[in-house]
């Protein structure tokens, strides 16, 4: 189901998860068939982009006003081509909590105590790293992560996962340019789905 989330920038539509494991999570970013390109520019990662009922992106300055109530932990779910589940949990989740203009600071993402959901530890790597889009490259990597991946992401030099790359069907011979999360399912085998959710502890 979807709701409407009041926020300082107006009402929100917005997907709620009212299953798993018991709680109420507020799904941030969803993916399942490949219907919405996620290659954007950083407006549209700034604003949000698709539809609660599909796939989306919440958007940056909205997830990042959200966590600025209190304490939110992030689970997160994928899925492969073969119905085989597993996913993440970090303890706390916040982006750019500490900045006066979180534009600025690239919404940088701070992420906490990992628990292993049977997917493995592949965000991490990338606590402290801004957001980077193919038009405001804020990464550590010589070129243009963004670009070369066609994605966007909490880029470093550049990515142990990356949620917003291209739907590739499985496995593939191109390195790392579809929906990954390496330590589970490595940087030649594209995901089929994925979700990103936050609860209030």
């Amino acid at each position: 189901m979807y709701v409407y989330l009041v926020s300082p920038m107006g009402s929100v539509p917005v997907y709620c998860d009212m299953s798993t494991d018991g709680h109420v999570w507020t799904v941030f970013q969803k993916r399942f068939n490949g219907s919405v390109s996620f290659f954007r520019g950083w407006n549209d990662y700034r604003n949000g982009f698709g539809r609660a009922d599909g796939e989306y992106w919440l958007g940056l300055q909205t997830i990042h006003v959200l966590t600025l109530r209190g304490r939110y932990e992030l689970r997160v779910e994928l899925e492969d081509f073969e119905n085989n589940t597993a996913s993440a949990t970090y303890g706390t989740f916040a982006l750019s909590p500490n900045a006066i203009s979180a534009d600025e600071d690239g919404y940088t993402l701070h992420v906490g105590r990992f628990v292993d959901g049977g997917a493995g530890d592949s965000l991490s790597y990338h606590h402290g790293q801004k957001f980077s889009t193919f038009d405001r490259d804020q990464d550590l990597y010589v070129q243009n992560c963004a670009a070369l991946s066609s994605g966007a992401w909490w880029f470093k030099s550049c990515h142990f996962s990356n949620l917003k790359r291209l739907l590739l069907g499985g496995a593939h011979l191109s390195y790392a340019n579809g929906l990954n999360w390496a330590q589970w399912k490595g940087f030649n085998s594209s995901l089929r789905r994925s979700e990103m959710k936050i609860r209030r502890l």
